[in-house]
């Protein structure tokens, strides 16, 4: 029995108003991003035990000292990738394989990485039993990407270095985005646009990510 017949959708009307409350009011308007997270079951993304907190408004523990982002932040950093559909993204950091069910809403192909292999192994199995075939998984350090698979159309990374690692900017297709947060303490979501002239630069808002570990801490 598939995961999505295991569980009977009792949270739609927790996941709708999550959406009108928690995102759209706070200025998310993608029609494609909101779409996509009235139909994810963000509830299949945490701990049993956490479930039926799974539409409020905040992160939450999945385990490995890591946390699933507030339903605002996967939104946001959804839109800032200005999607139209048929994409292929990178994610860096694939926690609980939420953000990336997200994607493969609208995208065609994901490719997600994560440092800590259970978490890595959880999540593909949650994505598998959701029938998120178009989505792959490894478990690996993110720093350098993933060069077999590039270029992207757009690369999100859920984890916070202090600098932007330049082999996702290499990664990125011109006219693609990158969306990070950056930053130690304070941190800033950045939206990086590659153009045939060079990178530029955006900050959005002030964020608090778990720090990127591996090879970004040594640079």
């Amino acid at each position: 029995m598939k995961l999505k017949e295991s569980y009977p959708d009792i949270y739609a009307e927790e996941r709708e108003s999550m959406v009108k409350t928690q995102i759209e009011a706070r200025g998310v308007k993608d029609k494609l991003v909101l779409a996509a997270m009235r139909k994810v079951p963000r509830h299949l993304f945490v701990p049993e035990k956490w479930r039926d907190q799974a539409y409020t408004d905040g992160p939450l523990p999945i385990g490995e000292s890591q946390t699933i982002s507030q339903p605002y932040i996967v939104g946001l950093m959804t839109e800032l990738l200005n999607l139209k559909g048929g994409e292929k993204i990178l994610e860096i950091g694939t926690g609980s394989g939420y953000q990336a069910a997200v994607l493969a809403e609208i995208a065609k192909e994901v490719y997600t990485i994560e440092i800590i292999c259970p978490l890595a192994q959880r999540a593909e199995s949650t994505l598998r039993e959701l029938e998120y075939d178009h989505i792959t998984v490894k478990c690996a350090d993110g720093y350098q990407g993933w060069k077999e698979h590039a270029p992207f159309d757009g690369v999100i990374v859920t984890a916070a270095p202090d600098h932007i690692p330049q082999p996702l900017i290499d990664q990125l297709k011109t006219g693609g985005r990158l969306v990070i947060p950056v930053g130690d303490f304070y941190q800033e979501l950045m939206v990086v646009v590659k153009t045939e002239f060079g990178i530029k630069k955006m900050n959005t808002i002030p964020v608090r990510f778990v720090p990127m570990t591996g090879e970004a801490e040594k640079k």
